[in-house]
């Protein structure tokens, strides 16, 4: 029993240092809470994860509907191109026949205010031929009556008058002097009476020319105010065509890019007319730029286009407008909004029609759109105010319009800032 306890003793201490070496024994509530937190890790690594797997399925339904909706894309620009291809052909015959249309239109009225500036200067004629034929007949008419109060003398006191006239001499000469007094008194008068009956029969010969020629003006001014008339509606049910292909986006487009194309052409053009006022040893100069905010308008009416960007209400295609489209009654007078020189003219300039080009100096210019009259000429010299052209619809597909810019060198600038 005594050998026994020194073995206790050792295991006991040998116990303890073992224990000791260990570290103290965790009490079990803490082992609870670490099992715990354990689990919760595993829930929330276990949600994550699940969560990861729902993104990537919601990923792939997205990529998918995407696929989807591209394909819907592609199809719709092919069909579209193909419906294009098919306008394509429609919208050039159209568009051709209206500037065709147009052009004999132009000329119609060109020659439609030829004939009116004939007629009124045969009417001019004509009135100045019957001022003439009534003072000939005025004239006449008193010769006449100086003709007949001398034959009622004559008849009344007879031919012992001149009679007595003639033996009251008392020699041959002045016999015969007296007698050459009244033969060439008789001559003068009957020259005088034949003179007036000629000039009388030659006004009533010139008036009645005139009056075959003014009836055949205005013969002819008639048809050719009928010929505008059907042109003109000729035009309009054109314009209807040219409209309805319009609404299809591509034909919008193409009409689009026309007008760019004439809007590089007249960037090209003011650069051309730059470089020349440039060369040409003294510049033009003026002062326009002064002017700034204080122009008057060269037409007035309803702003219907302005400066910038121009986005079609429809198919939301954006061309670029470099002036302002002001609408007006056709044939409205135009006028220079400063004084200018006339550098350029043109009765056919794409789709700005008739259009004319003011050079104000210093690089500045101006230009005038979609006329139907130009009234001034190449190098003339204008002051503002000046009348340089009628309003119209040459080249137009807003209708009866002024389409106005204001340019420095090749630089399109918004004409709001210039005008009043």
């Amino acid at each position: 029993m005594a050998a026994r306890r020194p073995r206790l003793v050792l295991l006991a201490a040998l116990a303890w240092a073992a224990i000791s070496t260990l570290g103290p024994v965790p009490a079990r509530p803490q082992a609870n809470r670490d099992s715990i937190e354990a689990v919760r890790a595993a829930e929330r690594e276990a949600a994550r994860k699940a969560e990861i797997e729902r993104q990537a399925e919601r990923d792939r339904q997205l990529e998918a509907q995407k696929r989807r909706e591209l394909e819907e894309t592609l199809r719709q620009a092919r069909e579209n191109r193909e419906a294009a291809a098919k306008l394509k052909g429609q919208e050039t015959s159209a568009v051709k026949d209206l500037r065709g249309t147009e052009r004999r239109l132009r000329e119609t009225r060109k020659r439609l205010r030829g004939l009116q500036t004939n007629r009124r200067k045969l009417d001019d004629q004509l009135g100045a031929t019957r001022i003439d034929l009534e003072r000939a007949e005025i004239s006449l008419s008193s010769q006449r009556a100086k003709l007949a109060r001398r034959l009622r003398n004559m008849y009344k006191q007879g031919a012992a008058r001149e009679l007595e006239f003639l033996l009251s001499t008392s020699t041959i000469p002045q016999l015969l002097a007296r007698w050459d007094f009244l033969v060439m008194v008789a001559e003068q008068d009957r020259l005088l009476l034949e003179n007036v009956t000629q000039r009388k029969e030659d006004v009533q010969s010139a008036k009645q020319r005139l009056e075959v020629n003014l009836t055949e003006v205005r013969k002819n001014a008639n048809l050719t105010a009928r010929q505008s008339t059907q042109l003109t509606s000729l035009r309009k049910e054109k314009s209807t065509v040219v409209h309805k292909i319009k609404t299809q986006r591509e034909a919008y487009e193409a009409a689009a890019a026309e007008l760019e194309k004439t809007a590089a052409d007249i960037k090209r053009l003011l650069a051309t007319l730059e470089a020349r006022r440039k060369q040409g040893g003294v510049p033009y100069t003026g002062d326009f730029k002064k002017g700034k905010g204080q122009l008057d308008w060269p037409v007035r009416g309803s702003l219907v286009g302005r400066f910038g960007p121009e986005t079609h209400p429809k198919w939301g295609t954006t061309t670029i407008n470099n002036g302002i489209d002001i609408q007006a009654a056709m044939g409205t007078p135009v006028r220079a909004v400063a004084k200018a020189r006339v550098d350029y003219t043109s009765e056919d300039f794409g789709t700005y029609g008739q259009m004319v080009i003011l050079n104000h100096g210093d690089g500045y210019y101006t230009l005038y759109g979609h006329l139907s009259e130009i009234d001034v000429s190449v190098g003339q010299e204008i002051g503002a105010g000046a009348t340089i052209g009628r309003v119209g619809d040459s080249g137009s597909l807003k209708g009866t319009v002024l389409h106005f810019e204001v340019r420095e060198g090749g630089s399109a600038l918004d004409p709001l800032g210039w005008l009043q």
